[in-house]
């Protein structure tokens, strides 16, 4: 596939990226080297290959997931500056 001035300059609107003179013809130059690359990738002959699903063959390697409650809402409200029952008081900050 050939990279054109116009296909940079698409991408680089949709990017929200702004291209000129050198840096144009760079990041063109390096458009074509990953299509290059990918074209490369479409000539393996993967006819007996079968579909990744996973990265490797462990299942399920976290944690098991327990409940646990380290702090409570008193040890939490213990050194507050200013508090209100169970809630911390702050000073506002969004005017009316």
């Amino acid at each position: 596939m050939k990279i054109t001035d116009d296909i940079v300059k698409h991408i680089a609107h949709l990017a929200r990226l702004e291209f000129k003179g050198e840096e144009l013809e760079s990041i063109k130059g390096d458009m074509e080297k990953i299509i290059g690359f990918m074209d490369k990738l479409s000539e393996v002959d993967t006819e007996d290959v079968e579909p990744l699903i996973f990265m490797n063959e462990k299942v399920n390697v976290l944690r098991e997931d327990i409940v646990d409650q380290t702090l409570t809402k008193e040890d939490a409200l213990l050194n507050a500056p200013k508090k209100d029952s169970d809630y911390f008081r702050i000073p506002k900050v969004l005017d009316k």
